[in-house]
């Protein structure tokens, strides 16, 4: 069976994870989407087509994104939905409550997907907390689990510990820092990539990536939709944040052409190992 279907209703790209469940290719994110926008936001976002959304408990916007979901007229089972846990709920003792005050703003029975936000350099408590997070999924109340800003070595703790495999790592992953390394060592093992920051978070001018504007004039596309089809063609989850409906709209539409493999050509180039977020390494708590 294929890992990649058409979710026919919007022409969005569905990959399989490792447990057997789908997740919509392209999303959209609420980082930094205040909260008393963040309803319409969304809400914008469904009208538009989007189906998958990704939020986390430190955006402080589930309730505004819980109120849209359950203000839409689209039916639960064809939703999406990501959250995350927040550092300071790590632990054997505070993941699973975390866990439900979420589900609690998000006004849901249960989650899509649910991530530890960062590893920290504390492996013993992210353990603790991932084996709390498989009993989340056990439950039922996370259809999947994942991981987000894992490094290597994070990853092979969880393995050396004869833990799920995580469905997901969710990490930085734009046109400059394009994660080769982490990528080449995650989804042989069955871990699929989610970029966040997909667009670099306005933290560079995407018009000095040498050749990229000549991609967009070419296909007739801005230099958002030819990165985002870039990550499309890539096998990558994604989901660009914009708080105008013009750009979600624009975001979304990006299925009508195809990048070729001298346009792929040059994305390989645009490669400088440049973050424009935190490095895990630095994030501890």
């Amino acid at each position: 069976m294929s890992d990649l279907a058409e979710n026919t209703e919007n022409n969005i790209p569905n990959l399989r994870l490792n447990d057997g469940n789908q997740i919509p290719q392209l999303g959209f994110g609420v980082f930094k989407v205040a909260d008393e926008i963040a309803e319409q936001v969304v809400t914008d976002a469904l009208h538009t087509g989007y189906r998958h959304i990704d939020t986390a408990m430190i955006y402080k916007n589930e309730e505004a994104v819980g109120r849209a979901i359950n203000s839409s007229a689209i039916p639960r089972e064809e939703l999406f939905i990501t959250t995350k846990l927040w550092n300071t709920d790590q632990g054997a003792d505070t993941a699973i409550p975390a866990f439900e005050a979420s589900l609690e703003r998000l006004g849901l029975d249960y989650v899509d997907l649910y991530l530890i936000h960062w590893p920290g350099n504390d492996s013993e408590r992210y353990l603790r907390s991932w084996e709390k997070l498989e009993e989340i999924k056990e439950s039922g109340r996370a259809r999947s689990i994942g991981v987000s800003n894992f490094r290597i070595r994070d990853i092979e703790n969880l393995a050396a510990a004869g833990l799920t495999v995580p469905a997901v790592n969710q990490i930085e992953l734009h046109p400059a820092f394009q994660q080769h390394e982490l990528r080449t060592f995650q989804e042989p093992r069955g871990i699929r990539t989610e970029a966040w920051g997909p667009l670099g978070q306005n933290k560079y001018d995407l018009r000095t990536l040498d050749g990229i504007e000549g991609i967009a004039e070419k296909h007739g596309k801005s230099i958002q939709q030819v990165i985002i089809r870039w990550h499309l063609q890539s096998g990558v989850i994604l989901f660009p944040k914009s708080s105008t409906r013009e750009r979600i709209e624009e975001n979304f539409n990006v299925f009508d052409f195809e990048l070729d493999a001298d346009d792929l050509g040059t994305f390989a180039g645009f490669d400088r190992g440049q973050r424009v977020g935190s490095n895990p390494d630095d994030v501890d708590f």
